[in-house]
């Protein structure tokens, strides 16, 4: 999937008005908590989320903007106007680092597209960290904040497998967007925790949703006239998911089909506890956005750049346990949950 990744001499120009139509950008914590960066000056960090409307990156920001107003920093965000859409990333670093400043944290919509502008801010000694979802190649980066997305996979893949047992699965997959590293993670984990290849017959259809409800609605809808007989959904997020339950619902197939997935978002807690998706793997932006912040804070004053990758964590959320998978209950999700 290709995306326009180049910043023209009239994108700089208009850049101020693209960054009122097309993102969210302000500033928090201006508290004294900070003493300013190693060069003097106020520290300011900025965080690009792929939406603004999200939960999960909702959740992030509130994060980010709590842990820069007890740090005494300034905080800048921006967020795409949907997920995928890089033009607007790459618009908010460029205004990012006109503004001077220290690190910037992104969970990057087109992990590709976006390496080239993530090298030109870190060549102007800006520390860079990706949140969530990592870049492609993930070195283009500083260093990585997110949830082992494979693990994630991989956990509610032998979740549905126990539940499955012998009884032969047709699987529709409700994937995210081609190429974008958090799905394909989280696509080849499942695979790889229910026990078969990618092209197994077992696997009935596949879409893409943009981790999008609506469009989760729609793909299930196209899967289901694809192969009526599907009784597995495995889904990017828990909007595609909830989607997906309209979509069999509707049709009358809803107690038939089980339907697992990734978030752990206190909506998504909640459609487990109802029944509607039978299992989550919780994630935990909160902990991505502080520590991210607080690595951003600490580089600023020492010098000293965050590397490598952190794990954020995550946990199978589910009612019905199944032996030999480790999860935690609703009552846990529901106190762990976000949004």
């Amino acid at each position: 999937m290709k995306r326009d990744v180049r910043a023209s001499g009239h994108r700089r120009r208009t850049g101020a008005i693209v960054a009122v139509a097309a993102l969210s950008l302000v500033a928090a914590g201006c508290g004294k908590g900070a003493k300013g960066s190693a060069s003097g000056g106020e520290i300011t960090v900025g965080l690009i989320t792929k939406t603004d409307t999200n939960p999960f990156f909702v959740k992030m920001k509130e994060g980010a903007q709590k842990e820069a107003q007890a740090k005494g920093v300034k905080l800048m965000t921006a967020a795409g106007k949907f997920d995928g859409d890089n033009a607007s990333q790459v618009t908010a670093m460029e205004n990012m680092v006109a503004a001077g400043v220290k690190g910037i944290l992104i969970v990057p919509s087109d992990t590709k597209a976006i390496v080239p502008s993530i090298e030109k801010a870190r060549a102007k000694g800006i520390e860079v960290i990706a949140l969530d979802t990592p870049t492609d190649p993930q070195s283009a980066s500083d260093a990585l904040f997110a949830t082992n997305n494979l693990n994630a996979g991989i956990l509610i893949g032998k979740y549905a497998k126990a539940a499955f047992g012998s009884k032969p699965a047709k699987i529709a997959m409700l994937d995210l967007n081609p190429g974008i590293t958090v799905g394909v993670l989280r696509h080849n984990g499942f695979l790889q925790g229910f026990g078969v290849k990618e092209g197994d017959p077992s696997v009935v259809c596949a879409q893409n949703t943009q981790g999008d409800q609506a469009k989760g609605q729609t793909a299930m809808e196209n899967c289901l006239q694809k192969a009526p007989d599907i009784n597995l959904v495995y889904t990017i997020n828990e909007p595609a998911a909830l989607g997906a339950y309209t979509a069999l619902k509707a049709a009358g197939k809803e107690k038939n089909v089980m339907i697992v997935s990734v978030d752990g978002g206190c909506t998504g807690v909640r459609a487990v506890q109802s029944g509607q998706i039978a299992a989550t793997s919780q994630q935990y932006p909160l902990k991505m956005a502080t520590q991210g912040v607080d690595a951003i804070v600490d580089f600023a004053k020492s010098g000293k750049k965050t590397s490598g990758y952190t794990d954020t964590g995550v946990t199978l959320v589910t009612n019905k346990a199944q032996p030999g998978v480790d999860s935690k209950d609703v009552q846990f999700g529901l106190a762990n949950c976000w949004g």
